[in-house]
């Protein structure tokens, strides 16, 4: 069975193979990384980069992360254009979520987030892999790596890693009860965002990616943190199969 190597400014260690049997994550924040603010609950925009094919879990996920009491989502803009979505670029301020063929390169969802010079979010991008067109057939997997990629532009990584489930799109499973957020998530939403409100600051020097990596019939967990003189590789492959 294959394992995937989770990199770290390039070191890897290796992931084993999904267990059988797994312990959900107490605390799932992504690193602490939040968003800058002045009050919660705080209004994030959002850009709509996505084809009518995953406008359905757009909306779905726009709809579930709201009910969040610190997180406000509102779609400020659309572009839907192939060069955009191929592209996929951070806009300050903002998230951007995309859909497109972006290669069967290992992952089935990316999130990369931008930090500024005190390390708080300050733009994110969410890409959905078109390439597995084949994975995106197993019912409730299209919401689920939506849902998650969205949740990571946020500052949450994975409750699990291991293929069982814990009933969130956080989880790396795919059970049908895996595709929206649960009361865990929006718990640890506040416990993240109860931090000292600061003010926003547009200079970004760090971008961080997390992802969801292809492994058919499951997928397991990846990190990838660029720093300013490796920002070419934004975007890149997120963890390599051996």
């Amino acid at each position: 069975m294959k394992k995937v190597r989770r990199i770290i400014v390039g070191v890897g260690a290796a992931l084993a193979a999904l267990a059988a049997v797994g312990v959900a994550s107490a605390n799932h924040s992504w690193s602490n990384y939040h968003w800058a603010r002045t009050a919660n609950p705080f209004r994030l925009q959002v850009v709509d980069s996505v084809t009518t094919a995953w406008q359905g879990e757009y909306n779905t996920a726009l709809s579930e992360w709201g009910a969040s009491s610190v997180i406000d989502l509102v779609t400020s803009s659309a572009d839907d254009s192939n060069r955009t979505r191929r592209q996929c670029r951070a806009v300050a301020g903002r998230m951007r979520v995309c859909n497109d063929s972006y290669g069967q390169n290992g992952w089935l969802g990316l999130a990369t987030i931008g930090l500024d010079s005190r390390g708080h979010i300050d733009r994110g991008t969410a890409k959905m892999n078109d390439s597995y067109a084949s994975y995106w057939t197993i019912p409730g997997e299209k919401r689920h790596v939506m849902c998650q990629e969205i949740g990571h532009v946020f500052g949450l990584t994975h409750t699990s890693d291991d293929g069982t489930t814990q009933n969130t799109c956080m989880d790396y499973s795919q059970s049908i009860t895996s595709q929206s957020p649960n009361a865990h998530d929006y718990e640890q939403l506040q416990t993240i965002f109860t931090s000292p409100k600061v003010s926003l600051i547009l200079t970004p020097t760090t971008f961080v990616s997390e992802g969801a990596p292809s492994r058919n019939p499951f997928h397991s967990a990846s990190l990838k943190v660029v720093f300013p003189w490796m920002k070419s590789s934004l975007g890149g492959d997120p963890c390599f199969s051996t």
